[in-house]
């Protein structure tokens, strides 16, 4: 956990203790160091202000990226900005929490995203459907509806339930590997590029599927 107030996260850090499954291996409030504990350590999920000294959150999701580092992210931050919002996103964050709701939101991003999911504060989610509109096309996403097969439109409306490849393979009885399949034949047929375009694009046409 990387958190530059110290208040702030001894709060933090006595709510994630309450819970059992949960282990806190590092703390630190200096982003350079936050890197350095990561390379070292080797954590699975890694919680980041967006703003601290030395490095901040992006700069470190950059360096994750850039290495091929093994750990997810869960940015802490003050911002509503959609570029910030945006950036964190493409950098692979799978998580961003707002601070003032973090004490009630820290134990459910961080569930969620150990489970392989995504976690967004609630007052998010117009930043993330306005960008799911835009990488989706925004009007002409229904005509790219239109091109799927009922099977993908079923496993693109479980994607949009923030479902898992392999969650979605046991539910419908397939191997993972064929519900990656199908998420490639969509992204293709849909216009799309990149990790997350499709997990955005059923987040912006959830209400269509």
């Amino acid at each position: 956990m990387a958190e530059d107030h110290p208040v702030y996260r001894d709060g933090l850090r006595q709510i994630i203790e309450k819970d059992p499954a949960l282990k806190i291996v590092q703390e630190t409030g200096d982003g350079a160091e936050a890197l350095r504990l990561a390379r070292t350590l080797a954590p699975d999920l890694v919680i980041l202000d967006m703003d601290m000294p030395g490095l901040n959150g992006l700069d470190i999701a950059r360096a994750r990226q850039r290495e091929q580092l093994r750990f997810e992210i869960i940015f802490l931050t003050m911002y509503q900005e959609e570029d910030m919002f945006a950036e964190a996103i493409d950098l692979g964050a799978k998580g961003y929490v707002l601070k003032e709701s973090a004490a009630a939101e820290i134990l459910r991003s961080i569930h969620a995203v150990a489970a392989g999911q995504h976690y967004f504060s609630p007052a998010l989610s117009s930043l993330l459907v306005n960008r799911g509109a835009r990488s989706a096309g925004g009007s002409h996403a229904p005509a790219g509806l239109a091109t799927l097969t009922p099977a993908e439109r079923r496993i693109l409306k479980l994607i949009a339930s923030d479902k898992t490849s392999k969650e979605i393979a046991d539910m419908l009885g397939l191997s993972p590997r064929t519900v990656e399949n199908h998420r490639t034949n969509m992204s293709t047929k849909l216009g799309l590029q990149g990790s997350h375009s499709l997990l955005k694009f059923a987040f912006a046409n959830r209400e269509r599927l």
